[in-house]
Parts: C-alpha cells; sequence; structure tokens
C-alpha cells in the first residue's frame, strides 16, 4: 500500500549486480531529480505528489534525501513484489500447481482445489506459512546489510546507494554456502545491456511494477464481492476469508492468531 502512495517517487530503480568492489561516493536524489524522472516515466501525467511526499523532512528523524531514498526503494519492490503476486493469482486461479507433494504428503494440487489464490494460501499448512515468512525475513535482512552491500561495492539506499538495488549472493557463497544463482537477475540477462536500454528497461520496470499493484488490489477487491470494472466477468473466484491477515483459522494455534481473528469486521476492514 506504501508502494501505492509513492508512485510520484519513482526513478531508475535497480541495475544489474556490479561486478566493482570500489564504493562510489554517495550522490543523493532531490527533489528535482524525482520531477525530472517522474517526465520520462508518463509525459502526461508529470510530477504529481499531492500528499508531498519526500518533500519535506519535518518532524522526521532522516534527512530529506535520505527519506526520498527510502520511500523510492519501498516503491520498486513492492512493485516488483506486485509484479509477481499479479502473475501468481493469474497461474493459481486457472488451478496450475506442481505435480509433486510438500512435506506431510500435501499434494500441491490438493491445495489447488481449495479455491481461488487466498483460499489456497488458507490451505498451506502453518509449518509452511512460517517458512514462507522465514524466508522473506532472511531476504529482507540481507538486502538491508551495510557489510553486503559493501561487498557489491554499494550503499544503504538512504545512504546514497542505488533505491531497488538487490545485492548479490557472492559473500554468503564465500563464507557459507556455494549459491548456485542470485535473487535479482539470476541468469544475467541484464548484465550485457547498453546504458540507454538498461535505463528504459528500468523506467519500464517501474510503470509496470504501478500497474501491477492496481492489478492485484483489484484481483483481490473483485474476490471479495466488490465492483471492480473490467473483472467483475472474468470470473474470479470468490473468497470468503479476511484477505489481509496473514493467517486464518487453521493457524489458531499460533500465538494471537484466535484473538486477530476475533477483531477481523470489528476494526473497520
Amino acid at each position: 500500500m506504501l508502494a501505492l502512495l509513492n508512485q510520484p517517487l519513482a526513478f531508475a530503480g535497480a541495475a544489474a549486480p556490479i561486478a566493482s568492489r570500489v564504493s562510489a561516493s554517495p550522490v543523493m536524489e532531490t527533489v528535482d531529480d524525482l520531477k525530472t524522472l517522474a517526465g520520462k516515466l508518463n509525459p502526461v501525467v508529470g510530477y504529481w505528489n499531492p500528499l508531498s511526499l519526500g518533500e519535506s523532512s519535518i518532524g522526521s528523524a532522516y534527512s530529506l534525501d535520505a527519506a526520498i531514498g527510502y520511500l523510492r526503494h519501498a516503491e520498486i519492490k513492492h512493485g516488483r513484489v506486485a509484479m509477481a503476486a499479479f502473475v501468481g493469482f493469474i497461474v493459481q486461479s486457472n488451478g496450475i500447481c506442481f505435480p509433486w507433494d510438500i512435506a506431510g504428503g500435501i499434494s500441491h494440487a490438493s491445495i489447488s482445489a481449495a479455491g481461488g489464490p487466498a483460499a489456497q494460501w488458507d490451505a498451506v499448512p502453518t509449518a509452511g506459512k512460517l517458512q514462507i515468512f522465514g524466508l522473506i525475513f532472511l531476504l529482507e535482512l540481507w538486502g538491508e546489510g551495510s557489510t553486503v552491500l559493501a561487498g557489491d561495492g554499494q550503499k544503504h539506499y538512504m545512504s546514497g546507494g542505488k533505491p531497488g538495488y538487490y545485492p548479490t549472493f557472492d559473500l554468503f557463497r564465500n563464507t557459507v554456502h556455494p549459491l548456485p544463482l542470485n535473487l535479482w537477475d539470476p541468469v544475467g540477462f541484464t548484465k550485457n545491456l547498453s546504458a540507454e536500454r538498461k535505463e528504459k528497461a528500468l523506467l519500464a520496470e517501474i510503470n509496470n511494477g504501478r500497474l501491477a499493484q492496481i492489478g492485484i488490489m483489484g484481483f483481490m477487491a473483485a474476490s471479495k464481492g466488490l465492483i471492480v470494472p473490467g473483472l467483475d466477468a472474468v470470473g474470479i473466484t470468490p473468497y470468503a476469508g479476511e484477505i489481509m491477515a496473514p493467517f486464518s483459522a487453521s493457524d489458531s494455534a499460533l500465538p494471537y492468531v484466535s484473538e486477530m481473528l476475533g477483531k477481523v469486521g470489528t476494526l473497520g476492514y
């Protein structure tokens, strides 16, 4: 949701992992940079920032430049997640799943048969959900680590680094385990692109991420029976649960889940 509010703060995001391990001097983005980029992203709308996000740091513990870096990184990351979610929603809605079983003999097919994507998530065993959240937590830690970023010759996005940059696993490979692929650009598609082609691709990524954010929110709203123009007749499976809750009644053994579910509908959502 934060990313939907950060649309005017978009910039050319992450580049492919950089081979050099020499850190460049920090170059912080300014509001003028955002205005220039907004024209490249959408020359019709241009710079439109009604909430003045990133234009003032009054009341914040961060500098204005650091706030811009934070908001910029948030939009890029949320856009990437939304693109994956949008594609995943379509795949799951069409009953496409892996042919094998997960631990405990539960088949992916049985999870797929639970209903729409949200119902399928509810059907995942609690242990599986915790593993997914645990992996996300570890990936977040890796992406935020200053030591890891420095190993790639980068800085944190709030300290002059590239918003959207995700570090390689080189440090992990050298110290823990020889992971075969990186999370970002695992097969090196962008490694040899020209600067002009890379800039164009990164601008497209931001615009696609914005559209995907709108799309996935539309999918979820339609699954709850809300009127969403263009989606009302495509056959999205209705979902009776709480779509914004990370856990369902099947996870009630976890602390506070029962209490959380008991408040659904009483807090205005």
